[in-house]
């Protein structure tokens, strides 16, 4: 069963799904780097073995099971920086974020 194309993803527009892809291909990365198998990094973390064979293939992934990939892979701290940054709707939002002492 084939995943629907990403049409947004294909035109450098970040989609979740494009995203996800993203963050499946920099694993697969990481854990080849590190030498490890699927199988053995199931083992280390607890994710099922199916699981990570679906996230590399799909991007697919339960968060908390993408965040012991990687806490196991080194990079859980990655994710310190999720959410963190202020998002401004509207000038009027920067200029009344300005003004505060």
């Amino acid at each position: 069963m084939s995943e629907p194309l990403d049409l947004f993803g294909l035109a450098g527009i970040e989609t979740p799904n494009s995203v996800l892809l993203s963050l499946a291909a920099k694993e697969k990365k990481r854990r080849k780097e590190r030498q490890l198998t699927q199988l053995a990094l199931a083992k280390a973390t607890g994710v099922s073995y199916g699981s990570i064979k679906r996230f590399e293939r799909t991007g697919e992934i339960s968060v908390l099971s993408l965040l012991a990939l990687a806490s196991v892979l080194g990079a859980l701290s990655d994710f310190d920086s999720v959410f963190s940054h202020k998002v401004y709707l509207s000038i009027e939002d920067v200029i009344r974020d300005q003004r505060k002492p």
